[in-house]
């Protein structure tokens, strides 16, 4: 007798595995994309180049909160950013301890630059599956993150 029922199908033991495979060829393909739009950036660096474009000026916790990522890797990112003189750091004029993080004008071009790629490909991602498809995914994926967010605070 199971437990739980849902572990007799064998591809519900390994989702872990579905959710990696497809990250990491979901990657690969936007990386060969900003490569052949001769924007020399990662998908991660991609992520915050697109926040800052559609709200310049942000702090670095507001980047890691619209990322989905920690501050030191966000920290990181912003480094690599500054140094390619994608992106620069100013004083805040309200708290003299922060950060507004700004596209230069390069940054706004590689995001030009590589924007309709982007576009194109989530939308062959999304070839073949409804809105409702979408709303469920986001419901999924939500529900497995809030599973191992509840099981990572209880420790």
């Amino acid at each position: 007798m199971y437990i739980y029922p849902m572990l007799r199908d064998e591809h519900s033991k390994y989702f872990g595995n579905y959710i990696d495979r497809n990250y990491r060829l979901i990657r690969l393909t936007f990386l060969q994309a900003f490569k052949k739009a001769g924007a020399d950036i990662t998908t991660e660096q991609w992520v915050i180049i697109q926040a800052l474009a559609q709200n310049n000026g942000l702090s670095q916790a507001e980047l890691a909160t619209q990322s989905f990522k920690d501050a030191p890797t966000v920290s990181r990112i912003i480094n690599l950013l500054v140094e390619k003189g994608i992106t620069t750091r100013k004083r805040s004029g309200d708290d003299r301890r922060r950060y507004q993080i700004l596209l230069t004008d390069k940054g706004q071009a590689i995001y030009e630059q590589v924007l309709p790629s982007v576009l194109a490909l989530r939308e062959q991602g999304w070839q073949g599956l409804s809105e409702d498809d979408y709303e469920s995914f986001l419901r999924i994926m939500n529900q497995i993150f809030a599973n191992f967010k509840q099981l990572n605070e209880g420790e």
